[in-house]
């Protein structure tokens, strides 16, 4: 593998390791994670031999959300908003290559698990976090919609509506077994035994046969779908660029 400088990837036979590793910056999600994310995501064919993929964060949080100081920084370069429809669109696609990639994916949280970072996570496979994670979907307190990586869709579909309507709404914090509760997680554990609860997960996995997981997720993907006859969260990065764009606009005013 190579180099990266905002991740941390490691292969271990059929089972990669990636971890965001800007914990001085609570891992928060740049144009420069995204990339390598894409870069990562990209690299994995049946020639890798890779099965599983283990999505974790260093530091004391998975994912603190998006890079707030990279918006105005954007707007400033590009006051149009093409850059920031960019980095929203490099989001919709980290976001659908992890959940159409033959490869199983596992979340495995701990800590904040904060907006972008909760988008992340759902679009994994399967989710482990620890006794101490801390949810919160704080888009609207921040002025701008949901628009992230197509987590609403994502969020209705593993959630439901009316949970959903509440998390955004009030922006409140939740903690894991609620989390759990909703089906954010599916496991909760001690922090100390997170690597276990993986490798609970990925044991079995790697000895299954890659032609039928692969199969596997197809299906699951295409039912998931199959009650869309539009998808509005293709939308998402003119929304996040818009709102953003006008929040400028009415600062300077």
């Amino acid at each position: 593998m190579q180099d990266f400088k905002t991740l941390r990837v490691m292969q271990e036979g059929p089972v990669l390791d990636v971890q965001l590793n800007c914990p001085e910056a609570g891992n928060a999600i740049s144009g420069v994670i995204l990339d390598e994310l894409l870069a990562v995501l990209g690299s994995l064919d049946d020639e890798t031999g890779i099965r599983v993929l283990i999505l974790s964060g260093a530091g004391d949080d998975f994912c603190l959300g998006g890079d707030r100081a990279e918006f105005p920084e954007l707007l400033t370069q590009d006051p149009g908003g093409l850059a920031l429809r960019a980095l929203g669109n490099k989001a919709r696609r980290v976001c659908d290559a992890l959940a159409t990639t033959d490869v199983v994916s596992i979340a495995r949280l701990h800590g904040g698990v904060v907006g972008a970072g909760v988008g992340l996570a759902l679009f994994c496979d399967l989710r482990v976090g620890a006794d101490n994670c801390r949810f919160r979907l704080p888009e609207l307190g921040l002025g701008v919609p949901p628009a992230w990586g197509g987590i609403m869709p994502r969020l209705l579909h593993e959630v439901g509506a009316a949970k959903v309507r509440e998390l955004i709404l009030t922006a409140d914090n939740f903690d894991a077994e609620t989390a759990r509760d909703l089906s954010v997680l599916h496991k909760v554990v001690p922090e100390r035994e997170l690597d276990k609860a993986v490798q609970r997960w990925t044991k079995p996995l790697v000895r299954r046969s890659p032609s039928a997981l692969r199969t596997a997720k197809l299906m699951m993907n295409a039912y998931a779908n199959a009650h869309r006859l539009a998808d509005a969260s293709l939308f998402d990065a003119e929304l996040l660029s818009s709102a953003l764009s006008a929040a400028q606009y009415a600062r300077r005013g």
